[in-house]
């Protein structure tokens, strides 16, 4: 690393210094990771380039990867800790007096996806905010009880899984309900965000970068029409979310019937079978919710090429469906969702 700091490291080429980050993380070296990382903040690079293209970019490489079968589940959290260890070491030759105002930032209920958030939490302290980062997996009452403890000017929550949505809109309902306006981000909320204002939020930012602009200005945004977020979940969203146990148990007996091949499945792998059928009854759930098939159709998708990674025929995925669908005969909105994205693995 003896390039002048005159002309910073990622100058020449940001694809090289990922690969080389992701080659640390890969091999599990926290130190030359961390070593790195602050030998190019030493040469010049600002620490917010370090956060989003560098580690941001490595972390977006690492879920590829998991999702190739090229990496397994430990390795990814391996590599995820390094990277978090990593942001805490740069964070922590940053400091920056807070000017502007106060900002809570957390994980909506259920959602483990922390780094993207703490990564935000990061650069909002960069630009002067002061920032209370309470991670992962936030209860909506305790995320409430923190808000009359603290009186933040904003709230950010983070939703990367659309399964989460529901929860979402609660935690943004509540944080209203406490005077606080909100600022939505991560893919949960759909291309563009668009279930963030349909869910209440304030707004809605599409990364960190963004969403450091968004509050840096012309905050907080007009009040929207409470109407727009007051009906959400109909009867037959209501229907999948209270019997999604007999949904799940009803499909895996029809699935052993219907595709023989489960017959001859070891624990491990009927286990992953189970887990993949309750995830289609939570997607479906999350698309009834706002009425949005694209939920559904994005994430058969995204499951047949992540299956077909690990050896799993089209047919299984399909046969997963077809079993639910049976199940939903007197509910139009799902059956349709659900021949949707049979449709999708047939074309």
């Amino acid at each position: 690393m003896s390039v002048p700091s005159a002309v910073p490291r990622r100058s020449y080429d940001i694809a090289a210094l990922i690969d080389e980050f992701l080659q640390l993380l890969g091999e599990g070296d926290e130190y030359g990771a961390v070593e790195m990382v602050t030998e190019l903040y030493e040469e010049g690079v600002p620490p917010q380039r370090l956060m989003i293209d560098l580690i941001g970019g490595a972390q977006t490489r690492v879920g590829e990867l998991w999702a190739a079968n090229e990496w397994t589940v430990a390795r990814e959290h391996a590599a995820t800790a390094i990277s978090e260890r990593v942001l805490a070491a740069l964070a922590a030759r940053t400091n920056v007096r807070p000017y502007r105002g106060r900002v809570t930032i957390a994980c909506v209920d259920g959602e483990w996806h922390a780094l993207p958030t703490r990564m935000l939490a990061e650069m909002l302290r960069l630009d002067g905010w002061r920032v209370d980062f309470l991670g992962a997996n936030v209860p909506g009452p305790h995320l409430v009880t923190h808000l009359h403890q603290t009186g933040p000017d904003v709230v950010a929550l983070s939703c990367m899984i659309a399964t989460r949505l529901p929860r979402a809109h609660a935690a943004i309902t509540a944080c209203k309900a406490a005077g606080v306006p909100v600022i939505a981000g991560g893919r949960g909320f759909g291309p563009g965000g668009r279930y963030a204002q349909h869910l209440g939020a304030d707004a809605w930012a599409a990364g960190a970068e963004e969403a450091v602009r968004r509050l840096a200005r012309n905050w907080p945004p007009h009040n929207q029409d409470p109407q727009l977020s007051a009906y959400l979940g109909d009867e037959e969203y209501t229907y999948v979310v209270r019997h999604r146990p007999v949904l799940i148990s009803t499909a895996m007996r029809q699935l052993t019937d219907t595709y023989p091949a489960v017959r001859e499945y070891n624990q491990r792998q009927l286990d992953s079978t189970a887990e993949d059928m309750a995830h289609i009854v939570d997607f479906l759930a999350a698309a009834l919710y706002v009425n949005e098939t694209q939920i559904f159709t994005d994430f058969v998708a995204w499951t047949d090429e992540v299956l077909q990674a690990r050896g799993v025929p089209p047919v299984a995925l399909r046969v997963g469906l077809e079993t639910v669908r049976a199940q939903l005969h007197d509910y139009p909105t799902a059956g349709a969702m659900l021949a949707a994205g049979i449709q999708l693995l047939n074309e």
